[in-house]
């Protein structure tokens, strides 16, 4: 059976377990771009003068698009005004190789009309401990704690 091994894959089996792949292209220098089989692309490094974002940082993008994922899916079932969402993540490195993450921190900060705290807290529970495979994947090696604000639509953020 002939495969091209160039062709981004989709998800394929291995002894029964869900697998996924992605393909990241040598761009010269420092800089790659990653694929998914989509055909959803990211720039690690510059390229053509325009910066992109570094292997350390996606991590924490994908911590951030993780949980905001889960919260927005909770948030609307409980049928919350929900207008708009940001997750902001501060993360500290190690300061020795391999300098992974040891302390990330999330803030939530949620807009909308009427949303409950304890609707908030619980959604952020949920997502912390059970369904953000990213966070709990990244709660291995780091410490992750979390906050949120919850803000009238338009309404501007103090942090």
């Amino acid at each position: 059976m002939f495969y091209d091994i160039l062709a981004p894959k989709r998800s394929f089996g291995i002894m029964g377990e869900r697998t996924t792949e992605i393909t990241a292209f040598w761009k010269g220098e420092m800089t790659f771009l990653g694929q998914n089989a989509e055909g959803g692309i990211v720039q690690i490094g510059a390229l053509d003068g325009k910066p992109g974002v570094g292997p350390m940082q996606l991590l924490l993008v994908a911590v951030a698009g993780c949980t905001g994922v889960d919260i927005v899916s909770i948030l609307l079932k409980k049928h919350a005004d929900l207008s708009d969402l940001q997750v902001r993540v501060r993360g500290k490195r190690a300061s020795d190789y391999p300098m992974i993450w040891t302390d990330i921190h999330l803030i939530y900060l949620i807009w909308g009309n009427g949303i409950k705290s304890k609707d908030v807290e619980k959604a952020i529970k949920l997502s912390e401990n059970k369904y953000c495979s990213v966070g709990i994947m990244l709660g291995k090696s780091a410490k992750i704690s979390s906050e949120y604000l919850i803000l009238k639509p338009g309404e501007n953020p103090s942090l």
